[in-house]
């Protein structure tokens, strides 16, 4: 039994992490009231583009960047879209899917099932060869992201810059009469989620899976929307949350070596029949009970002032 949750605890962060960086993005572009469906279309540039610069020889880690910044580009596309010339968020959301996916198909389709380095484990480096097997089998992902996690909650509750991006996201119009660039912090918002989310992708091929795929995301990104309602719009609630549907999909191949008969299709539903019960109860939450921002999806219209 300790073999097995061993095991698992392992494998886990391959699972949690991604899902993690991409809810702390979606956390910030909703909290800045921009509804963000986007996280499907962002893992998916940010896979694809790490995959290729690992093929073409680079460092990993350049790579890891390159993904990051695939997503933040595609993100800037969906941020004037719904800040600028105010597109309907949830359209404009849906299409920036639709084009993440079909970018990946169409460039990546010639780099399907091709192996490359990718970052080394943490007891592959000279530093880190001492280390249990547990944290030897990480990368510096795994660190990178709790970090991130933890700058993200302090900024929220605490920087003026976080408190001005909360009040966008509660009431633009008081927000903008205290002085604050609505259109500014949003964009803002939307490119950060973009880049969480392209870094979330370069973890799946460039740490994880050292091959690219099309269909690696496989729905990650919309787990990731249902992670950040399940979790209230709170930055440590991602953690939880995140380890909650990780842990679920993670335990389903650990139970398959052990030999237990249980069906693979059934085992692969699992998190995304969590993520349905979590939108159903989602859905019979009212007001403030739902921890949900106020002006959350709300095209904010400025009003000159004389």
């Amino acid at each position: 039994m300790m073999d097995f949750i061993l095991a698992w605890l392992t494998v886990l962060p391959g699972y949690v992490v991604p899902l993690l960086l991409a809810s702390l993005g979606v956390l910030l572009s909703e909290r800045a009231g921009i509804l963000n469906l986007c996280p499907e279309g962002f893992m998916a540039v940010g896979a694809m583009t790490g995959a290729l610069l690992c093929l073409a020889g680079h460092d990993p880690w350049t790579a890891v960047l390159a993904g990051t910044l695939s997503g933040l580009g595609l993100s800037l596309v969906f941020g004037l879209a719904v800040v600028v010339f105010r597109v309907e968020q949830t359209l404009a959301g849906l299409a920036i899917v639709a084009l993440g996916l079909g970018i990946t198909g169409v460039i990546g389709r010639s780099h399907v099932q091709k192996p490359f380095p990718g970052l080394p484990r943490l007891s592959e480096t000279a530093w880190g060869a001492d280390l249990p097997r547990l944290l030897g089998q990480q990368n510096m992902l795994l660190p990178l992201s709790l970090l991130l996690l933890a700058l993200i909650a302090w900024f929220l509750a605490r920087s003026p810059a976080g408190l001005r991006l909360r009040a966008v996201g509660e009431d633009p119009a008081a927000a903008d009469i205290s002085g604050v660039d609505v259109q500014r912090v949003q964009l803002g918002a939307v490119l950060a989620s973009g880049a969480l989310g392209g870094l979330a992708g370069a973890f799946l091929s460039v740490a994880s899976a050292h091959v690219w795929v099309e269909g690696m995301v496989a729905g990650r990104g919309w787990v990731v929307v249902a992670l950040v309602i399940f979790a209230r719009w709170r930055p440590l609630r991602c953690l939880w949350a995140a380890l909650l549907f990780g842990g679920t999909e993670a335990i389903m191949p650990r139970l398959q070596a052990l030999g237990v008969d249980f069906p693979v299709y059934l085992g692969a539903m699992l998190p995304y029949v969590l993520t349905l019960a979590v939108l159903a109860l989602a859905s019979m939450r009212r007001g403030a009970r739902s921890g949900a921002p106020a002006a959350l999806g709300l095209t904010y219209l400025r009003q000159d002032k004389h």
